[in-house]
């Protein structure tokens, strides 16, 4: 079953309570949505300059797009409506499940945890080798969705037993006005609320999404511009500042990078990402090597092998990295995390679930060096409500 389908793997056990019965509804049509003004979907959208002759900038991504009225950005689902920029997936998400935290992955952010997992269509880059690309390249029109609000996501992620709302699966910058409330009426019911995201934001709106997020995984696609223009329709510099600011506001964060053969696999430039994240981030932000797979319009490459995986990893772990996993790689020793002074293994997983874990107060048992990371409940900053 394909991502752009409702789907979730636990709903036989969660029953009615997690899903209301109008979440079958389908979304009204593309003409509905562009003419009727008070559709349900459409929103006021945040971060936006007025421009001369009815024009709109978008100031939410580094795109910055100009908008002509009754047109849309890059992203397809932020549309000028007569010098009013606004949003078309506000409580439009297409795609909803629940999931284990560690699928995001987030591996040092309540382990073995359950997370309300919800995207919206659209996305402001076209990465080449999106495994997503069904909903994310494509307009909230041409995909099924429902009318699911904010309150209702944070009812659902109680009645599912989630302890975590994770927006996901395609680019949340795109739906940020749905995200950011979602988030806020998760905080109001203790459920927390992570973004994994490209990292591909402006500041200014990234730094108030920082005042009700609780954790954030960042795809670092490469370590040089070309790969970001030629693979990614983006830029690097933006993204590196994206995790300069996560850093500067204390926000917990992870860093996966996919590695793809041939482009961005070679020692010289991960040596080079790994001694920019240690510099600049510090040794023990997680940082996650993935295997890649053919898919979408990147299928004249093979998988990646495992050694080039393992490879990699051991240039972080030699680079000072404290923390360094690897994935879709299964099993492997870099899926455990080990104490950074005494070497310990802490936690051990295979795949997305845990065998053991001994983490004791956020501290090795065995030598009392702090495990960085949110590892219970009473750990989690408090947030906006």
């Amino acid at each position: 079953m394909g991502i752009s389908n409702f789907i979730c793997p636990y709903a036989e056990k969660l029953g009615k309570l997690l899903i209301p019965e109008s979440f079958c509804e389908e979304a009204p049509s593309a003409t509905k949505v562009k003419n009727d003004p008070s559709d349900q979907f459409i929103a006021s959208a945040r971060h936006w300059e007025k421009l001369e002759e009815l024009r709109v900038r978008c100031v939410l991504c580094p795109k910055e797009c100009r908008v002509a009225d009754q047109e849309r950005g890059y992203c397809g689902v932020r549309e000028n409506h007569k010098g009013e920029y606004k949003t078309l997936v506000y409580s439009r998400p297409c795609s909803i499940a629940v999931d284990p935290i560690e699928k995001k992955p987030l591996f040092h952010f309540l382990p073995n945890s359950l997370a309300l997992s919800i995207a919206t269509a659209g996305c402001n880059m076209e990465c080449k080798f999106c495994q997503n690309w069904e909903i994310s390249q494509f307009r909230p029109e041409q995909i099924k969705s429902t009318y699911f609000t904010p309150e209702n996501v944070a009812e659902a992620a109680v009645n599912s037993g989630s302890k975590v709302i994770a927006y996901t699966y395609t680019e949340p910058v795109i739906f940020y006005e749905y995200m950011f409330d979602s988030a806020i009426c998760g905080n109001k019911k203790n459920i927390a609320s992570v973004m994994i995201s490209n990292g591909y934001i402006k500041e200014k709106p990234l730094r108030e999404l920082c005042r009700v997020l609780s954790g954030i995984k960042i795809d670092l696609k490469a370590f040089t511009e070309k790969f970001y223009k030629e693979m990614c329709s983006g830029e690097l510099k933006p993204v590196l500042r994206t995790l300069e600011i996560l850093k500067e506001e204390n926000m917990w964060f992870e860093i996966v990078v996919l590695i793809v053969p041939t482009l961005n696999d070679s020692v010289q430039e991960n040596k080079e990402m790994c001694q920019w994240i240690v510099k600049t981030l510090g040794p023990d932000v997680p940082v996650h090597f993935s295997r890649f797979h053919p898919i979408y319009k990147v299928k004249n490459l093979p998988p990646t092998p495992v050694k080039t995986i393992e490879t990699i990893r051991k240039i972080a772990i030699d680079e000072g990295c404290h923390f360094v996993y690897v994935g879709n790689v299964s099993p492997s020793e870099g899926e455990k995390t080990f104490c950074p002074n005494c070497k310990q293994t802490l936690i051990s997983r295979i795949g997305l679930y845990i065998e053991r874990n001994i983490i004791q107060n956020g501290q090795c048992p065995k030598c009392k060096t702090k495990i960085p990371g949110i590892w219970t409940e009473s750990d989690l900053p408090k947030k906006q409500v």
